[in-house]
C-alpha cells in the first residue's frame, strides 16, 4: 500500500498508539490532522512536532464531531484517509449493577458510536473523491474476550463487524476500509497496562503495523503477529485454551 501523499485524520491521537502512527505517517511525507479534547495538549504536540496540525474534537459529542469534521475538511479539501482510533476501555462488574449502565454506555458512545459518526461525516467526501481509506480500530479482544472487559471486547466485536460490512457496501467506490486490531500494547488505556511484561511494546508495535502498511499491497485486517493467538484462536480450535491462557494472565 502506497503509504505516501496523502492527507490523514486522527481523532483521538493525542497519545498511545495513536500519536506513535501519527508521527510516523507524518515521517512518511503524509499531512497528519490529530484530533483530541484537550486544547493545551494539542497546542503542545503541534509546537513539538512542526507540520502537524490539531483540531480540537470530542468523539462522545454528536456536534463536535460534524463540526470538526467540516472543520478538517474545510482546512485539508484533499483530505482522503480517516483513522479512527479513539476508544477507551474500563473493567467492569456484571455480578451488581452499581455503576454498570454508565460505564458500558461509555464505551459504547466512544468506541462504537464514535467511528460511526465520525466515518457517517467524512463518507460523501470520500465518495466523491473515488480514492480515499477508512481505516477503524478494533482488538484482539474482539475474537477472544477478556473477562474483566465485557463491553469493550462487545465494542470491539461490533467495530470488526461493521468494518466487515462496510468495506463489502463501498466494494466498487474507490473506498478502502482496512481494520487495525492491536495487542495490549503498553499505552495506558488501562490503569498498569504502560508498564505490563505481557503487553507490547509501543514502538514495536507502531513499526509492525507501520511495516504491513508499506508492504501490504491490499491490507484488510491489519494484524502484527503477537495478535494473531487471540485473532485466529476459534479458527485454530483452540479458543477455550486461549480464553483461559488469556484471563489467568490477567488474575494479578
Amino acid at each position: 500500500m502506497d503509504i505516501t501523499g496523502h492527507t490523514i485524520f486522527i481523532p483521538g491521537a493525542t497519545s498511545g498508539l495513536g500519536l506513535a502512527l501519527a508521527l510516523r505517517l507524518q515521517a512518511r511525507g503524509n499531512t497528519v490532522i490529530i484530533g483530541g479534547r484537550r486544547t493545551e495538549l494539542l497546542e503542545s504536540l503541534s509546537l513539538e512536532h512542526p507540520g502537524l496540525d490539531t483540531i480540537r474534537l470530542d468523539t462522545t459529542d454528536p456536534e463536535s464531531i460534524r463540526s470538526a469534521t467540516a472543520e478538517v475538511l474545510s482546512r485539508h479539501p484533499d483530505l482522503d484517509m480517516l483513522i479512527a482510533m479513539a476508544g477507551i476501555m474500563q473493567a467492569e462488574d456484571w455480578t451488581r449493577s452499581e455503576g454498570l449502565l454508565e460505564t458500558a454506555e461509555a464505551i459504547v458512545t466512544t468506541n462504537v458510536l464514535g467511528p460511526i459518526r465520525l466515518i457517517a461525516g467524512l463518507l460523501d467526501h470520500f465518495v466523491a473523491r473515488g480514492d480515499a481509506t477508512i481505516m477503524t480500530v478494533s482488538s484482539g479482544l474482539a475474537f477472544t474476550p477478556l473477562r474483566i472487559t465485557p463491553t469493550y471486547n462487545a465494542s470491539k466485536a461490533a467495530i470488526h463487524m461493521l468494518s466487515e460490512s462496510i468495506r463489502l457496501q463501498l466494494e466498487g467506490t474507490g473506498v478502502r476500509v482496512l481494520e487495525l486490531e492491536p495487542p495490549a500494547v503498553q499505552t495506558d488505556l488501562m490503569p498498569g497496562q504502560a508498564e505490563s511484561e505481557r503487553a507490547m511494546g509501543l514502538d514495536a508495535f507502531a513499526d509492525e503495523v507501520m511495516d504491513i502498511l508499506e508492504t501490504d499491497p491490499e491490507p484488510r485486517e491489519i494484524q502484527v503477529e503477537t495478535v494473531k493467538v487471540l485473532r485466529y484462536a476459534e479458527i485454530r480450535g483452540e479458543y477455550p485454551q486461549v480464553i483461559e491462557a488469556l484471563n489467568a494472565s490477567h488474575e494479578d
